[in-house]
Formats: structure tokens, C-alpha cells, sequence
């Protein structure tokens, strides 16, 4: 897995980081607004948001980076629903890009949704000619 461009924060100062700290010990139902929506996050979301917010609260400076997934040809192949053997034609033709990992090639996700993204849109082109 890759880390993507962490961002460091600095701690709240004493007072506001005692407030977060107090409203976080009612509970821990967190909402998000984005310009006046409500967006529900997955569980596994929420608890990275409060431990995130809890940080803050104990006046802790917080990194938050992120990181993208890297699958191995054989996931990458059964994701894309052709075998490994193209896939990795594939990779050393370029037409997918390809990381290794000493002698392992790892491919990202987003390189194999990006790949598939184009083979239904070459789809579609095919079946309106």
C-alpha cells in the first residue's frame, strides 16, 4: 500500500480542544454537514472521524494521510474477470501500470477500475456503431 501526501495539524488550543473533548463524552453520534447536507458514514468512517475528533480533544498535534490500495495480479485479475496471465501481458505492455515490489508486481485498485471504466465505455462505442 502507498501513503498519499500526509497533512500535519496542530493540536486545538487548551480551551476549545476541553469543549471538543466534552461534547464527545455524551456519545459518540458524529454528523457531517457538507454545505448544509447530511452524509452518514460507515461505521469504520465514524470511528476514524471520533478518533480523529478525540485527538483533537486531548489537544494532540494529528497526521492524517491515506492510503491507496495495492492488489497482487491475481486480485487484480479477478476483479477485472480475466486471468492472471493477461493481466500480466497486460502490465508489461503497458496497458495497465504496474509497481513491484522486489520480484512482485502490485497494481493499484484504481488503475483496475480506471481499465474497466474504459472497456465499458469501448463497450457501449462498439454496440451504438
Amino acid at each position: 500500500m502507498a501513503l498519499i501526501a500526509p497533512r500535519m495539524t496542530a493540536g486545538l488550543p487548551a480551551e476549545d480542544a476541553g469543549k471538543l473533548r466534552q461534547a464527545l463524552e455524551g456519545g459518540h453520534d458524529i454528523t457531517v454537514f457538507v454545505d448544509g447536507t447530511v452524509h452518514r458514514l460507515t461505521p469504520q468512517a465514524r470511528d476514524a472521524v471520533v478518533d480523529l475528533l478525540s485527538r483533537f480533544g486531548r489537544g494532540e498535534a494529528v497526521t492524517v494521510s491515506s492510503v491507496e490500495e495495492m492488489l497482487t495480479t491475481s486480485q487484480a485479475a479477478e476483479l477485472a474477470g480475466i486471468s492472471h496471465t493477461y493481466l500480466r501481458n497486460m502490465t508489461d505492455r503497458g496497458e495497465i501500470p504496474v509497481e513491484y515490489r522486489g520480484t512482485h508486481r502490485r497494481i493499484r485498485l484504481a488503475s483496475i477500475m480506471a481499465w474497466l471504466d474504459e472497456q465499458k465505455k469501448s463497450e457501449k462505442a462498439a454496440g451504438t456503431s
